[in-house]
């Protein structure tokens, strides 16, 4: 079997404003920081030891696409093995432009992920994305004459004020862009966002009191399974959804715990062996390296056995479960196979599509 490449992931956490949804550790930041954490990341990725040739990029955020294109280049001269099989740039609709996309493709860049979340512009407006539907085609117009055609885009299933209607709205949009990759995503209602919190609290603001039921939400993620599987582009993982050979290089690293290093504030990296991970926040990991101190925070060895089951159960062709697995976690198995959360076909096991939407309750059986 072919030793795959390493992966590398670049975070990018600045943005123009703070959408209500998001959980990140992303937004807007103090003035001047930008310039020291664009410093603190060439150094971080100057000081590393490149014992394997990466063949994915990924660099997330935040708001990538708002890096100024004469910038662009420069953020990725240390990383080698250029030109990448993959190497994806996340992109907020209205951020793109001829003059960037040139850059973005001089430096390698070859996928684009635009975060669209809906086409429907009162849900835009309620999260505080600032873009419409033709924002939306007028960026992927763009990007295809410049030759960038594996593109991807986000959903979210569960916005306030969304509704069986305007989810039909969205889907289409994405039928009608004939998009090669979509990421359908369930809204997570924690503290760490504001529209989380609000919602935890029973409050109002950011329209918490209008976000859909969970069984709706549940509803609208499987309408979302079927109308993108009927167009071809078929779920190879909980959230991601492709056309054959369409799937993203990068990710399919993380569920089948393949090694990455991770770059910038809130980065994480596995080696195959240990995972290790950078301070969450942008101030944090500049003051490290402004100090001399690593800026790599904490470290682990987990059990491979574990997190085979709890990372490669999202995807859809599932795991292999050998002799060793059935006895450790035989009875597991059984009664998830009795209770049909899990199938099985031969040695291979995998979520049902009952599985998939309690997922989380199933993935939390195989941490000690």
């Amino acid at each position: 079997m072919e030793t795959p490449g390493l992966g590398v992931y670049l975070s990018w956490p600045f943005c123009a404003q703070k959408c209500t949804y998001c959980n990140f550790a992303s937004g807007v930041q103090p003035k001047g920081l930008e310039s020291d954490y664009s410093a603190a990341l060439a150094a971080e990725i100057a000081g590393t030891d490149w014992a394997r040739v990466p063949d994915t990029l990924y660099i997330g955020g935040g708001t990538p696409s708002a890096i100024p294109a004469e910038a662009f280049g420069l953020l990725l001269r240390g990383i080698p093995g250029r030109p990448w099989r993959e190497a994806t740039l996340e992109s907020a609709p209205g951020s793109v432009t001829p003059e960037k996309i040139d850059a973005w493709i001089r430096a390698g860049i070859n996928r684009i992920s635009l975060g669209v979340q809906s086409f429907v512009r009162a849900e835009l407006v309620r999260t505080g994305r600032r873009h419409d539907a033709e924002t939306v085609r007028r960026d992927v117009a763009l990007l295809r004459a410049a030759g960038i055609t594996n593109l991807s885009l986000d959903l979210i299933a569960g916005l306030p004020g969304q509704t069986a209607a305007t989810w039909r709205e969205s889907l289409a949009a994405v039928t009608s862009l004939q998009m090669p990759h979509v990421s359908v995503y369930m809204l997570e209602i924690d503290e760490d966002s504001r529209l989380g919190s609000e919602i935890v609290l029973g409050g109002k603001r950011y329209g918490a009191s209008d976000v859909p039921s969970e069984d709706a939400v549940a509803g609208f993620y499987e309408e979302a399974v079927e109308h993108l599987e009927s167009h071809g582009v078929c779920r190879y993982e909980i959230s991601n959804f492709a056309r054959p050979g369409a799937e993203s290089l990068h990710n399919l690293k993380y569920w089948r715990r393949e090694p990455y290093i991770g770059f910038g504030s809130d980065a994480h990296s596995f080696d195959g062996r240990v995972r290790w991970q950078n301070p969450e926040t942008a101030v944090d990991y500049v003051g490290r390296w402004k100090s001399g101190a690593p800026v790599r925070v904490s470290e682990s060895q987990p059990d491979p056995v574990e997190e085979k089951f709890f990372v490669g159960l999202r995807l859809a062709a599932g795991v292999d479960a050998g002799e060793s697995d059935w006895a450790r976690f035989g009875a597991v198995f059984e009664r998830f196979l009795c209770s049909g959360v899990l199938e099985r076909n031969g040695d291979r096991l995998r979520l049902s599509p009952h599985g998939i939407m309690v997922s989380n309750e199933i993935f939390q059986e195989f941490i000690g």
